[in-house]
């Protein structure tokens, strides 16, 4: 299955792929190195914790390398006043009569704690395409959804300061 990724996230990978081989994987081997020097690894905390992290920095950079394998480039741009990719979105919800700030995002840097919402949940689908006034039924299973008005709308672009997750 092909993830869609913008350039933004394909140079971004190609970073944290970069700095993981050339400095923290360098790094965590000579920690490794340095607590097996301790002694006893049956009772040697230090050592395993220092091969849990490396074989972690393994791990991120076998799942980078794979998002890249299976790459498909996109790219996003909505120069109408529909709700698109990377726009920050200001929704009423009705149920808790309160109003939320959320921006559009790709599913990689999703970060729903500082108001990114993966384009992909339940939200970012129902309200893609939608216009400032509009009343959204978002569908979060079968038994539960809920309405939320759209407030304001202020277009966004591709920002590569997000973090990639």
């Amino acid at each position: 299955m092909a993830h869609e990724l913008t350039q933004v996230e394909i140079d971004k990978i190609k970073e944290e792929i970069a700095h993981r081989q050339a400095e923290v994987t360098p790094a965590c081997i000579a920690e490794v190195q340095r607590t097996r020097a301790l002694g006893d690894l049956s009772e040697n905390d230090e050592y395993r914790s220092a091969k849990r992290e490396l074989n972690r920095n393994y791990s991120r950079i076998r799942y980078l390398k794979g998002l890249l394998e299976n790459a498909k480039v996109v790219s996003y741009s909505s120069t109408d006043d529909t709700v698109g990719m990377f726009d920050t979105v200001t929704l009423y919800y009705e149920d808790d009569e309160e109003e939320r700030t959320i921006t559009l995002v790709t599913p990689l840097r999703n970060d729903i704690l500082n108001g990114r919402i993966s384009k992909e949940s339940p939200l970012g689908k129902a309200i893609i395409g939608h216009k400032v006034g509009d009343r959204v039924e978002i569908q979060v299973n079968d038994k539960y959804s809920y309405f939320v008005e759209i407030k304001a709308l202020t277009k966004g672009t591709d920002d590569d300061t997000l973090r990639i997750n």
